[in-house]
């Protein structure tokens, strides 16, 4: 179908990209589930502070979306981009039982990362408002 004297309106010989959810809004949900999942690790070492041996744990989410993001094809790369919660090996032992967690640093780290994700959630909140209204809805 075409305008008159304009390009097609649907080109079939291209793939369908969906517009409303697009690379960015992607990197926000992931953005948004890789903050969580680090919190859920720093949680998971301030419980365990006085473990004789635990070793700090930690997820590098924004590594990841950073390579995604950075890729030829970042939608994809991003849309299936998943995180890994690993040993910290660059924190040696901070106490004599063996056991590398500094609670200062790690109730630090969490509040960071809190406040990282409350601001990827009120981004996304921002973008979905905008989209609800240009559809005329809310």
């Amino acid at each position: 179908m075409r305008l008159k004297d304009g390009p097609p309106l649907l080109s079939l010989q291209e793939p369908f990209r969906p517009v409303l959810i697009d690379t960015t809004q992607l990197a926000l949900e992931r953005s948004i589930s890789g903050a969580t999942q680090r919190q859920e690790a720093l949680a998971a070492n301030i419980a365990n502070a006085s473990t004789p041996g635990y070793r700090r744990v930690d997820v590098d989410f924004h590594g990841a979306l950073a390579a995604a993001l950075g890729s030829s094809d970042a939608r994809n790369a991003v849309r299936s981009t998943s995180f890994m919660t690993q040993a910290d090996a660059s924190v040696g032992s901070t106490q004599a039982d063996g056991n590398s967690i500094d609670v200062e640093n790690e109730s630090a780290k969490m509040a960071g990362n809190a406040l990282e994700q409350q601001a990827a959630v009120s981004v996304a909140k921002t973008r979905n408002a905008i989209l609800r209204s240009a559809m005329g809805v809310g």
